[in-house]
């Protein structure tokens, strides 16, 4: 089963419609502290449309810890700053994938202490800035899962 991370997330409806996501595909969603929000507010739970309860989501202080409690899995980053396009590796069932907050992204120094084949991209247009997260994790998400044949929920 992938993971899915979000390092310290700021805008609840985009964690509100990743918590659908990860209901809908069997991923585990991970929030690194701190996050821009409270897990109970009116506008993450309307996102989310009540998907909560089948959701899998963990809370972690910070990300060595939540890394730590997966046992180490193969972590790919996805930033606009990734040489790799996320079509590129092959994807294993606990590998984990993850985001940046929206207004800011990853920071360099973590993009930077990962091997740059697992600093992904999403391909846009020129001159674009960036997807919004929900999206994007979508896409990655269902690459990933489709890799898998769809088998064994996300």
């Amino acid at each position: 089963m992938f993971s899915l991370i979000l390092y310290e997330p700021e805008i609840p409806p985009n964690t509100g419609n990743i918590i659908r996501l990860c209901a809908n595909t069997g991923v585990r969603l991970h929030l690194i502290e701190p996050l821009g929000f409270e897990l109970d507010e009116k506008r993450l739970r309307r996102a989310g449309l009540d998907y909560r309860e089948f959701a899998e989501v963990a809370v972690h202080k910070n990300l060595e810890s939540c890394v730590e409690q997966l046992d180490g899995p193969r972590v790919f980053a996805l930033s606009t700053q990734g040489g790799t396009a996320y079509t590129v590796p092959t994807y294993e069932p606990d590998d984990a994938f993850l985001f940046g907050p929206e207004t800011r992204g990853l920071p360099l120094a973590l993009l930077d202490s990962l091997p740059s084949e697992q600093c992904l991209r999403l391909p846009m247009k020129e001159n674009s800035r960036s997807l919004n997260l929900s999206n994007a994790a979508a896409v990655v998400i269902y690459e990933a899962w489709r890799q898998l044949g769809f088998e064994r929920g996300g």
